[in-house]
């Protein structure tokens, strides 16, 4: 099973990296590409090569432009390199470059290089991810990344990344959004956020408000980015405690949820909040800008 078109993929990778290194770092990576593709070693020709990556290709962060931006995502939806580092996408073309039509050798090969790699390397393997040939052999290893104290290293199985979205148990996924809240990264950068909320996630994060609130500690407006389908009679409760603290951000996120919920109490409680109501339906609050919002107040 493919989640992007190898060659072409490689093709896209090697031109973007063209602005971020030297030509004899492009010589370099693209020897050791076809090394990895037909040593009779191939294995040990990525590990080597994988490892030595930084100091051939250098770490400066990729440069894209929009229309590089917009072909990523075409290549595989949700897919996005803007975070990514020279280094990175070098590592990325070498394990493309490895043999894959045995599946269970080519994961074999990739969860060694897992067992050895050093906190750099771990956030490249977790960010290819959503471009790995066999990807559901990679469910467990994904759940080990959200478990992870390393920040860059969560941040790159857990935000931008589409594979958690398409791959992940509804359990794995419901415990990586509550993680991203608990180390306080951005929900909004969390591909596939609507796409997988359910009835489950929203009494979890309703709990760990509770639980925020009677510790007396903030929460954070995203919470709710997943619950506005699911409010019940309980969640209600938590809805209208929003709607009363003077933060406008809060204000706002209870708006939202209540204009994505088919509850007629939640409709009820955003009419008697006008202004706000107006507000979403002229599309001035979205969960893109509250996150944005929420971001710079920290």
């Amino acid at each position: 099973m493919y989640q992007a078109d190898i060659n072409t993929t490689q093709t896209y990778l090697l031109e973007i990296l063209e602005r971020s290194t030297t030509t004899e770092g492009l010589t370099w990576l693209t020897n050791k590409m076809a090394e990895v593709t037909t040593a009779e070693h191939s294995n040990r020709a990525l590990y080597l090569a994988f490892s030595a990556a930084p100091r051939f290709i250098g770490r400066d962060r990729l440069r894209l432009n929009q229309q590089e931006k917009e072909m990523a995502s075409m290549l595989r939806p949700g897919f996005t390199p803007v975070h990514w580092s020279a280094a990175q996408t070098a590592r990325t073309l070498l394990i493309l470059s490895l043999p894959h039509q045995d599946g269970e050798a080519f994961y074999k090969a990739i969860e060694q290089l897992f067992n050895t790699a050093d906190m750099g390397e771990l956030v490249a393997l977790y960010a290819a991810m959503p471009l790995l040939p066999h990807p559901e052999l990679f469910r467990k290893r994904a759940a080990e990344g959200f478990r992870t104290n390393m920040g860059d290293v969560f941040e790159a199985v857990a935000l931008d990344n589409p594979y958690p979205a398409d791959y992940m148990e509804e359990d794995a996924w419901n415990n990586m959004v509550l993680k991203t809240l608990f180390v306080g990264k951005p929900v909004y950068r969390i591909y596939g956020i609507e796409k997988r909320r359910n009835a489950k996630l929203a009494r979890i994060l309703s709990d760990y408000a509770h639980e925020r609130w009677a510790a007396g500690r903030p929460v954070s407006p995203e919470l709710w980015r997943p619950v506005g389908p699911f409010i019940d009679e309980a969640i209600l409760e938590d809805i209208k405690k929003l709607f009363a603290q003077p933060n406008e951000l809060e204000q706002e996120a209870a708006a939202l949820a209540c204009a994505q919920s088919s509850s007629q109490s939640a409709k009820a409680l955003l009419d008697a909040h006008p202004q706000l109501k107006a507000r979403v339906e002229n599309g001035e609050i979205t969960w893109s800008l509250i996150g944005d919002k929420a971001l710079a107040a920290n």
